[in-house]
């Protein structure tokens, strides 16, 4: 529920969540001001002379693939020498994004050398804007499941907002706003976040070396999320080479995803007040697959008058991904205990490296006549073949066809913050569910254990891989064994347990085990319903 002491009460409000605050204004900011994941974002805001036919596309060609080279970059680096990944990261984003605005500045003033300078300058911005995303996402993972995910709503949300407004600022002077003013600022943000969280966690300084079967099992279980987002940076990619060097898709695609980022935030967090949100990253592929191949299958017929609002529909859906891949990658690291940069990394990367493939394949296949037929022809015929083998791909290719209920590790969990919520809602006078609907419709009861395991963690909001360790534990496993079943390190396993201990209001192992073999959703205590009388 939203804390309602914000209406009564603003500035105690403000003061007493400054720390949240400040990461909510700062990744709005750095949102705006950096809208690599929409189309390029910062040439709206640069003179005309720049935006010419040629140098765009060195820009961005340039930039797209240093942004997904640096994901990777990222990955072996926490990989190799996890206790500096964050110096590194804040250090190296700082010079890349200066030194990249220079440059790019640079190239108004300097037009001999436009070309050689757009495509430093692309390189630069690419690898120091994904660096600042990376770090953005660590601070986001490193907070408490329900609150990081929150906060990374929130910002997402008032970042259409900065957006808009920097169109009042004349362009000569947001040209030197951005990387003298801004990016000081929101790097200022980062860097207080971080000092305000829990350094304490195991995640945050784990090495994903010393546990390789765990963080191979992770890779096994998220390359299919990776690659159904990475389906549609695809074919943003490929309307990317389209439509790029059209003067008036820039601002389209860019407004157009902003308004989608502010209408699809607020829509979250109105649901995400009242009740658990699930997404499914391959359900959401789903949908847009179908949408997607009759968009290209259009385009040859249709021609210009359907490209740009076909980019900019693509990438308005991009960009609400982006922020499922975010929430996903802080899921997998609370509940797997990997380290949040080498998750990201990893997803990220494979994303963004699928973006940068569309990208090629489009710029090549629109010079290439593929038996007789006319550019739009050969990239829509492309397009639709490749699509069609990522879904194929995604939906688990020929092994799918041998075992078909195979469970995917696919699902992000927005959870209310669990007996809390339960609490407000009682002393609200809003009703309570005496008996608790199952966990997961499509998990049915293996036995009394299962059952149990599941209801408990309906009332009590554990989320999946929590009742996953509790199970494990009723069912007599040992952290070693926990560990070694879900693929998990054991310092991972005592943190779910210590969760689950404070979820439930219990001190020891023994108390779990009653609990679970004890508990009555009918049998909740009236004046309290997080707790009840075990049955004699």
């Amino acid at each position: 529920m939203l804390d309602v002491s914000v209406l009564k009460d603003p500035v105690s409000f403000l003061r007493a969540n400054k720390h949240h605050v400040i990461a909510c204004l700062g990744y709005a900011l750095f949102l705006a001001t950096n809208a690599t994941v929409v189309w390029g974002g910062v040439f709206p805001f640069l003179p005309e002379s720049v935006q010419v036919e040629g140098f765009v596309t060195v820009f961005f060609v340039a930039q797209s693939l240093a942004f997904a080279v640096c994901f990777f970059a990222s990955a072996c680096d926490v990989y190799f020498n996890s206790e500096r990944v964050w110096a590194n990261t804040i250090r190296s984003a700082v010079v890349s994004c200066l030194s990249g605005w220079t440059f790019l500045i640079a190239s108004i003033y300097v037009p001999g050398h436009m070309m050689l300078l757009g495509c430093l300058a692309g390189c630069l911005i690419g690898f120091g804007v994904a660096a600042f995303n990376v770090a953005w996402q660590r601070v986001f993972a490193s907070e408490k499941a329900g609150i990081g995910n929150r906060n990374l709503i929130i910002g997402t949300l008032i970042a259409p907002v900065i957006y808009f407004a920097l169109f009042v600022i004349p362009v000569a002077i947001t040209t030197f706003l951005i990387p003298l003013v801004f990016m000081p600022v929101y790097t200022l943000c980062i860097v207080l976040s971080w000092r305000d969280v829990d350094h304490s966690q195991g995640m945050l300084s784990d090495s994903p070396r010393s546990h390789p079967e765990a963080s191979k099992q992770l890779l096994k279980d998220y390359w299919r999320s990776a690659v159904s987002i990475g389906a549609l940076a695809f074919s943003c990619g490929i309307a990317r080479s389209l439509a790029l060097e059209r003067a008036s898709a820039a601002l389209v695609v860019n407004s157009v995803s902003m308004v989608a980022l502010l209408l699809g935030a607020a829509a979250v967090l109105f649901v995400w007040q009242s009740r658990p949100l699930r997404i499914s990253i391959t359900m959401f592929f789903r949908v847009f697959f179908p949408f997607a191949v009759t968009a290209f299958f259009l385009l040859p017929v249709f021609g210009d008058s359907l490209l740009v609002g076909l980019a900019g529909a693509l990438y308005a859906l991009y960009v609400c991904a982006t922020v499922l891949v975010m929430a996903q990658c802080s899921q997998a690291s609370h509940d797997r205990g990997i380290n949040p940069t080498f998750v990201y990394g990893w997803v990220a990367g494979i994303v963004y490296l699928l973006h940068d493939i569309g990208f090629l394949a489009g710029m090549v296949a629109g010079d290439v006549k593929l038996f007789g037929m006319d550019p739009y022809t050969t990239i829509s015929f492309v397009a639709m073949y490749l699509l069609a083998l990522m879904f194929f791909v995604v939906q688990g290719g020929f092994k799918a066809a041998l075992s078909p209920s195979r469970i995917q590790a696919d699902k992000i969990e927005l959870m209310l913050s669990g007996a809390t919520a339960t609490r407000n809602r009682a002393s609200a006078g809003v009703a309570v569910d005496k008996a608790p609907e199952r966990v997961r419709d499509d998990s049915p009861y293996l036995d009394r254990v299962s059952k149990q395991c599941l209801l408990l963690a309906r009332q009590y909001k554990l989320s999946a891989r929590e009742t996953e360790v509790a199970e494990a534990m009723a069912r007599g496993d040992t952290i070693p064994g926990v560990a070694a079943t879900l693929g998990l390190s054991e310092n991972t396993v005592r943190t779910h347990i210590k969760r689950i201990y404070a979820k439930v209001d219990v001190h020891k192992k023994q108390e779990l085990l009653d609990l679970i073999r004890s508990f009555d959703p009918a049998a909740l205590v009236d004046n309290d319903p997080d707790r009840f009388h075990p049955k004699s």
